[in-house]
């Protein structure tokens, strides 16, 4: 009898406990991704044989529905290199990659047993996408995430399709089969062991009717440990605002921009507004001082390939990240810019400010507020020791002075100079508590 209970609570409990996660147990899981601070998006799919928008070219009668399915027929990946993505990726800097398994026109990338629209069954790559890329991120140690689209205008179960029609208006029996549809592709997903999901599409409905609660606990059972995205009508892990950059650090603990490398998420060549490298790595710097993740986007070609433009940003945005990994990875947010009129980042004992600086300084730069001596100043990735004077530090007063240090033309890198100013003791701000 005893066995027989011990059974029954191992199998009981963790139901009962679904859903109170502790502070603490959460930002333990959340751990990896917080300090990872750039991740890589990546929207593929058929969508990339025009080069047109992914799924909503239809939806917004871009063109017709059956027009923009031919382009399964182009889908090839014939030159499809998982393991070259995976260490280009990690070249890049980034901790982990999403990529798109399914978007809102329904192709699936894996051989899904729910749908014959995938691109193993329906397009020349004739294979399963997905599998090899996870398997070559986690032998690159670049964490797994994987996109899914909630809603499917592909599905005849799924009651919107074209913009402003729809299939059906009430009908809980079609709904309810389209939610165990959704449900097991999701289940699907575990099969490739991913440390994320990013999914997309919950706007149509309430939490109550996609029932997000309760896959959000049948994924952390098919999943333990699998950190959620926000896009999960409430029941995700983290923010996501989408390609414009905060203007002051959001209220979230844990959030992700997620950010096009041109103007469009999936491949499309008529499209020629790409961010600089520059520009890539000051939003990111951006990112990071207000506590943040970047999720930059590429966008592979039909045949698997990623387009030059693409991985010369991604490159060169590895150069800066290797030369700067020690004020990026597993800092935490930076001092406000009432302190320093730019993004900065505090290690993680918050005994060291990194200030990032952009392109030439007109003159010293200027770091007010600090209540501690500070010890040492040098540049990231260089190691050249700096000179600083304290000026405006009156004996009789608690306003601490003015910390100007002197950076010579001869250090600054090339996109963004990051300077090191360690303290004496963790930082401490003059002024309201809140700034602390």
């Amino acid at each position: 009898m005893k066995n027989i209970l011990s059974v029954l609570l191992l199998i009981i409990v963790p139901f009962l406990l679904l859903g109170q996660e502790t502070a603490e147990a959460k930002q333990k899981r959340m751990q990896w991704f917080n300090e990872a601070k750039l991740g890589i998006f990546i929207h593929w799919g058929i969508y990339s044989v025009r080069g047109i928008d992914e799924s909503w070219s239809f939806y917004n009668r871009y063109l017709p529905y059956d027009e923009y399915m031919k382009q399964l027929n182009g889908f090839n990946a014939s030159k499809y290199d998982p393991a070259a993505w995976a260490k280009l990726i990690k070249e890049s800097g980034a901790k982990y990659a999403v990529l798109t398994t399914k978007h809102h026109d329904g192709v699936a990338l894996w051989d899904t047993k729910e749908s014959e629209l995938n691109v193993v069954k329906k397009t020349p790559a004739a294979r399963d996408l997905v599998k090899p890329f996870a398997e070559a991120l986690k032998k690159e140690g670049v964490k797994t995430g994987l996109y899914f689209s909630m809603l499917d205008w592909s599905h005849p179960d799924y009651p919107k399709f074209l913009n402003n029609q729809d299939r059906y208006s009430d009908d809980s029996v079609r709904w309810n089969r389209f939610l165990k549809f959704r449900e097991n592709q999701v289940h699907e997903l575990a099969a490739f062991k991913p440390d994320l999901l990013w999914f997309d599409g919950d706007w149509d409905y309430s939490a109550e009717k996609w029932k997000s609660k309760e896959l959000r606990e049948n994924i952390n059972i098919w999943m333990p440990g699998v950190i959620v995205n926000s896009r999960i009508n409430g029941y995700g892990d983290y923010a996501t605002p989408e390609n414009g950059v905060p203007i002051y650090k959001p209220a979230e603990n844990n959030w992700e921009l997620c950010m096009t490398i041109n103007d469009s998420w999936g491949y499309q060549p008529t499209d020629k507004e790409y961010k600089s490298p520059n520009q890539v790595i000051r939003i990111l710097a951006d990112c990071i001082g207000m506590g943040g993740n970047l999720l930059l986007d590429i966008g592979p070609k039909p045949d698997g390939t990623i387009p030059d433009k693409q991985v010369k940003v991604l490159k060169e945005l590895g150069r800066w990240t290797k030369k700067h990994k020690e004020a990026i990875y597993g800092t935490t947010a930076g001092i406000p810019k009432e302190y320093y009129y730019g993004a900065s980042a505090l290690s993680k004992n918050r005994d060291i400010i990194y200030l990032f600086v952009d392109g030439k300084p007109n003159g010293p730069l200027l770091l007010k507020g600090i209540k501690n001596q500070v010890n040492r100043i040098w540049v990231v990735g260089n190691g050249a020791k700096l000179n600083w004077q304290v000026l405006m530090k009156a004996y009789w007063s608690e306003v601490p002075g003015q910390i100007y240090i002197d950076v010579p033309d001869s250090v600054l890198d090339e996109q963004v100079t990051v300077i090191a100013v360690l303290l004496k003791g963790p930082v401490d701000l003059f002024g309201s508590a809140e700034k602390k």
